[in-house]
């Protein structure tokens, strides 16, 4: 059986990263193979989290750059070096360039900490969504998988999961149930439906040569 080359892009403490890996080693995600990691600022977890699982990782600092079209040539060069086939972007800060999307298109996905197209765009990311939720009032809220374009946060959605707002919630325990219950729920399946749907455009177009 085909596995599909997948890197993941983190930046911070690589929880949706972990989803993943523990996804992979219990067979839920079995049409892809985690083959790289990479972060875009030191000291970021997901590092160490690629390390204890046996996944090669690497750092290409965002600092080290001077524009955001350089950094994202080196991270481009990097992918395609490893054969990189799906990049999934786990709670990834920097913002990719038209360049790196147009080398993988429709084979980006990102997960978003809410109900797309609620909180999203420039600005809301991390807490930032959490608390806009609350101020907001909303009763629920959630994840949501979806492409990458070049409208931040307005890809195709692959898979949405609604999470509840309960009585007392600060930003940081909305966070926590939103990771708990969506984000770490939806992001592997999806990755899982996208490797699929990939083999079978991929079968059709053998059958028509």
């Amino acid at each position: 059986m085909t596995k599909y080359r997948l890197v993941v892009l983190a930046s911070g403490e690589g929880t949706n990263l972990q989803a993943l890996l523990d996804a992979e080693k219990a067979g839920r995600l079995k049409s892809g193979r985690i083959s790289l990691v990479v972060a875009d600022r030191p000291g970021a977890y997901g590092l160490e989290r690629a390390a204890a699982a046996g996944v090669p990782a690497l750092l290409v600092n965002r600092r080290d750059f001077a524009d955001k079209d350089r950094f994202n040539r080196r991270l481009l060069d990097e992918v395609r070096e490893k054969g990189i086939e799906l990049v999934v972007l786990a709670g990834f800060l920097s913002i990719l360039s038209e360049e790196f999307i147009h080398a993988y298109p429709d084979r980006v996905v990102n997960v978003h900490p809410s109900l797309i197209p609620a909180f999203c765009g420039d600005g809301f990311y991390g807490l930032k969504v959490h608390e806009a939720a609350l101020a907001r009032g909303v009763k629920l809220t959630g994840a949501t998988v979806h492409f990458v374009n070049e409208i931040t946060d307005g890809g195709r959605i692959i898979a949405q999961k609604a999470v509840p707002v309960k009585p007392g919630d600060t930003p940081q325990t909305l966070q926590r149930r939103v990771m708990e219950e969506a984000e770490w729920q939806i992001l592997p399946a999806a990755v899982e439906e996208v490797c699929r749907e990939i083999t079978g455009i991929q079968n059709k177009e053998n059958k028509d040569d």
